[in-house]
């Protein structure tokens, strides 16, 4: 009896055990966040989309787990030449869905190979894109006047007559349009959104680039240091001409104050002179022997001499 008694415990754990397995092996659970693909043999025979427990074949039928959010995809930057011949870099994000898990199955398979698909289909409609536009298309959205560290650079860039008919928004709109044809029929798959993360010229080009930028910044440079050394020659032209307004001026009141002084000492004189006129004669007559004669003049005077009266008057006084 106990040896019967334990035959049943042991088929009862058994019987117990595979019904375990064929339980687990034939229920299944579809979170909200994933779909699925039920296949027999390799062969897919059902969807499953809504989330929640299921029930399928054990051992015969297996599932396919996809995601059901939307899903990073992130390029790798290439080289592009645009049509004004500029050679730039662009690296560009999108986000993508699997919206038909059948045909995704069926066509890739899994997610790595749709992410193939993707830099494939992306890359092709950003090149044709992006080299069918001029750069500055690629690179602004509008006409909006942009705001310049001087004006030399705003006037170039008006000398440039860059006008933008379209803009970087409607460029990524066109990629996006390209790259999703065909994409939902072959693949099942749904890009969601493009855009460009990153433009940059070349690393072969940006030396250049820069080479310009530094011949613009000089020539920028040289032309103010002429500016500033036209408005000096200007101010000091303009300083001297005042200056010498300002001395002319000076030596003409000066010279003006000076007549009027020696006309007024000419009146005094004469005014003096004219009560005496003797004195004034005398005195004229000694300014003129004082010009007139040094340590080495010898004098030799007449009787009849003015000088000679002068000084016989004057020792006769004496």
């Amino acid at each position: 009896m106990k040896q019967t008694a334990q035959i049943y415990i042991i088929i009862a754990i058994i019987a117990v055990v595979a019904i375990i397995i064929v339980a687990s092996n034939a229920f299944y659970v579809i979170d909200i966040k994933s779909q699925g693909v039920i296949t027999q043999f390799g062969r897919p025979v059902k969807v499953v989309t809504e989330p929640g427990l299921n029930i399928k074949t054990p051992f015969i039928q297996k599932v396919r787990y996809f995601e059901k959010r939307i899903i990073e995809w992130d390029g790798e930057p290439s080289d592009i030449l645009t049509r004004d011949k500029e050679n730039i870099g662009i690296n560009t994000w999108a986000r993508w869905k699997i919206v038909d898990p059948l045909t995704f199955y069926t066509s890739l398979g899994t997610e790595d190979r749709g992410q193939g698909v993707l830099d494939e289909v992306i890359e092709s409609a950003v090149k044709n894109i992006v080299s069918s536009y001029p750069l500055n298309e690629v690179l602004r959205n509008s006409n909006r006047k942009l705001e310049y560290t001087t004006v030399e650079l705003e006037k170039a860039e008006m000398d440039k007559k860059v006008k933008v008919a379209h803009g970087r928004n409607s460029l990524v709109k066109e990629i996006n349009k390209m790259a999703n044809e065909g994409l939902r029929e072959r693949y099942g798959m749904e890009l969601v959104d493009v855009r460009i993360k990153h433009i940059n010229y070349v690393p072969a080009v940006i030396p250049k680039i820069f080479d310009r930028m530094r011949s613009e910044r000089i020539r920028i440079a040289s032309k103010y240091e002429s500016e500033g050394r036209r408005e000096e020659a200007q101010i000091l032209g303009v300083m001297k001409k005042e200056l010498e307004k300002i001395e002319s001026e000076g030596y003409k009141i000066a010279t003006e104050t000076r007549g009027e002084a020696d006309a007024e000492a000419v009146r005094i004189y004469a005014d003096a002179y004219g009560k005496a006129p003797e004195f004034y004669s005398f005195t004229k007559t000694l300014e003129t022997y004082e010009k007139t004669f040094d340590d080495n003049t010898h004098l030799y005077l007449g009787t009849d001499g003015d000088y000679y009266q002068y000084l016989k008057d004057y020792a006769g006084r004496e």
